[in-house]
């Protein structure tokens, strides 16, 4: 039997928190939602996340500043970005950091969907 994967999502809107969670549920994954960075970096979910999808823009730490403490703190879950504000600098800026993806909101399901099932692949073989 396969462990569903753990997803992390940090946005400080509950009602794309609410939305997202129910979307990845329905995929069979286990959700952790949180209303911030600093709430997430708190929780005891750190080391079982599998994925985690931030929103870029949030108050006193946004989601490039998560990714670049999680790294600092030597974890490698894959990071997926959305935002109300997409801005071609801030998304160059996430995918150089190493996000997997950029979306905007509003986004489709389909889209996010794609986007966990890529992070969760991992880096190919040989990488």
């Amino acid at each position: 039997m396969v462990t569903p994967a753990v997803i992390s999502v940090v946005d400080d809107d509950a009602s794309v928190r609410a939305a997202t969670d129910n979307l990845l549920r329905s995929r069979g994954y286990i959700v952790h939602t949180f209303a911030s960075a600093e709430e997430f970096l708190r929780s005891p979910h750190l080391n079982d996340t599998s994925c985690v999808i931030a929103d870029v823009q949030m108050s006193v730490m946004s989601g490039l500043d998560l990714l670049v403490d999680m790294r600092s703190r030597g974890y490698v879950a894959p990071f997926i970005f959305i935002t109300a504000f997409p801005d071609d600098k801030v998304r160059a800026r996430a995918l150089q950091a190493g996000a997997i993806c950029f979306l905007a909101k509003p986004f489709n399901g389909a889209s996010l969907i794609g986007c966990v099932d890529t992070a969760l692949q991992g880096p190919p073989s040989g990488a």
